[in-house]
């Protein structure tokens, strides 16, 4: 882990480096399961004063993504997502979701915005279900940007000294990140 760490802060000074947390952040928020915040923060702790560069590029690409992801709920969930959860019996779970966003609507995108639960989840559910789609854009662009430009501040402001903490005890901060998106899962099936 520690050298995969290390692989992805030397993608700071890579030329592509914007390009590809832009592109991990359009297919985090429609499909993809690893979230751009693990680039976001490694080429931040590499180059502190680029932190709100890199905040807006993955801004830009996960409001991008989570358009991507409405549309997949919109257009394709009696083709796709809907024979599998019949085929998990998952049925009931989804109208627990449902029932959630009828009584909260566009505050169920402002809270994922920062949850740990994949993002991409309730970006497929809000065109399922119909959610108004300016709303729906207006609400991952303040969830997920104030999550990002949030991150960006504390690395910028921790940069090397940051940096050196992260190093000390990237172990157990790997740990922890690893809960969090377990125990994400976990909420949203109980």
């Amino acid at each position: 882990m520690r050298r995969l760490y290390h692989w992805t802060l030397s993608w700071a000074d890579h030329p592509n480096a914007g390009r590809a947390l832009f592109a991990i952040a359009v297919i985090e928020a429609s499909v993809f399961p690893i979230p751009p915040d693990i680039l976001l923060i490694a080429l931040a702790l590499g180059r502190p004063e680029a932190s709100f560069r890199f905040a807006a590029l993955s801004t830009a690409g996960s409001v991008v993504g989570a358009a991507i992801g409405y549309a997949i709920g919109m257009f394709l969930f009696t083709a796709v997502a809907l024979p599998v959860l019949e085929f998990y019996n998952a049925m009931d779970t989804f109208q627990h979701v449902q029932q959630w966003f009828v009584e909260y609507g566009v505050v169920m995108i402002l809270i994922a915005g920062f949850s740990p639960i994949p993002f991409k989840v309730f970006t497929i559910a809000a065109g399922a279900f119909g959610l108004s789609f300016p709303a729906f854009l207006a609400a991952a662009l303040v969830s997920r940007g104030t999550r990002f430009y949030l991150e960006a501040a504390l690395l910028r402001w921790g940069g090397a000294r940051l940096r050196g903490w992260v190093e000390q005890y990237f172990e157990w901060l790997t740990v922890a990140v690893a809960v969090a998106v377990i125990g994400g899962f976990v909420l949203l099936w109980v």
